[in-house]
């Protein structure tokens, strides 16, 4: 029976009618006489071409056929053909026994597969001394520090950035049907549509919202994955204003922020509000070619700055430290700066 043909520019069927229909044409081309073949082939053709969606949806009914074909594995092992056409007649038997609702769940299955394929994925990196702003197919805006590494996947469903190291500022645009989640060694943080930064840093990570509302969780995603971190309850919600710091699977307690200090990095400014000297040494080489040297001496660990510092000029950050706390500097004759206690 000649395979029934979907009129050019017809609306979309569901994701499971395409990959079904898809799947009977592909059984109808590998499985029948000749005629029966030739006439399939040009139904499928004709189909794939009357929508975007019927190509999306016949590469992923090959990609399951192929993957119960003998044909498939040619590459890994060396059947002999005659194994390799007992193999092609058992599929034709097979499909000739279990019918169309052997197919139906085939294609189900392929459904659901489909489904969980990422629409669109990138990994962002930057240097030292770059900060790179980029913008996602579904509107939302990624700032990316120095020193920075996340990967993003944007699903029918939700929507994943994996921040691995450094700092992103997110203006996630809003979309109810889609949660934006924000993964991290440390912690995770979920929100429909705002604007806020995430860094992941020296085993700790700090959340600091200049727009709207997220929620956040303390501690390593779970074994269960994604649904299963965002199955327990919630830790913390911070609104604009807000940040909070998580370290060692603790969450800190919830602290006002200046929403204008907030990816100051954006603006070329460097902000510290009381942190460990380390950690401000630290960031600044995320900048610098020529690194700062920090003595390691637990009298310099137990230090603390507070400070805006421009990012075009380190020599003013290196200038004022002996004046705001009890260290030393020594310019090094490649290019970098010591930094000792001051005995």
């Amino acid at each position: 029976m000649p395979a029934t043909r979907t009129p050019p520019h017809a609306p979309a069927a569901s994701p499971r009618a395409q990959l079904e229909h898809a799947l009977l044409l592909i059984a109808r081309v590998h499985g029948g006489d000749a005629r029966t073949a030739e006439t399939a082939r040009e139904a499928l053709a004709h189909w794939r071409s009357a929508h975007p969606a019927h190509e999306s949806a016949y590469g992923a009914a090959r990609a399951g056929w192929d993957a119960t074909s003998a044909d498939a594995l040619r590459g890994e092992l060396p059947l002999p053909a005659s194994h390799q056409e007992r193999l092609r007649a058992g599929r034709r038997k097979a499909l000739s026994v279990l019918g169309l609702g052997a197919l139906f769940l085939g294609a189900g299955a392929l459904a659901r597969w489909h489904w969980r394929q990422a629409l669109h994925e990138v990994a962002l990196q930057t240097p030292r001394g770059q900060i790179k702003t980029t913008t996602l197919p579904d509107g939302s805006g990624l700032a990316l520090d120095a020193h920075t590494r996340v990967r993003i996947a944007l699903y029918r469903d939700r929507r994943e950035a994996w921040l691995d190291e450094g700092e992103v500022q997110f203006s996630v645009a809003a979309d109810a049907d889609r949660p934006f989640l924000v993964m991290t060694r440390w912690g995770q943080v979920r929100v429909l549509g705002t604007v806020f930064t995430v860094e992941a840093r020296q085993s700790r990570m700090r959340v600091a919202v200049s727009q709207g509302r997220v929620a956040v969780w303390a501690g390593p995603l779970p074994e269960g994955g994604v649904g299963a971190a965002l199955a327990r309850p919630v830790d913390t919600v911070l609104g604009a204003g807000q940040a909070v710091l998580t370290e060692a699977q603790a969450l800190g307690p919830v602290l006002p922020v200046a929403t204008a200090e907030i990816a100051a990095w954006r603006q070329g400014w460097l902000v510290f509000d009381n942190t460990p000297l380390p950690q401000a040494v630290a960031r600044w080489n995320h900048y610098l070619g020529a690194p700062l040297r920090l003595d390691d001496d637990p009298a310099l660990a137990r230090l603390r700055l507070t400070g805006s510092f421009p990012l075009r000029s380190p020599g003013v950050f290196v200038d004022s430290l002996p004046a705001s706390l009890p260290v030393r500097t020594e310019r090094l004759a490649d290019g970098g700066v010591r930094i000792a206690a001051r005995r």
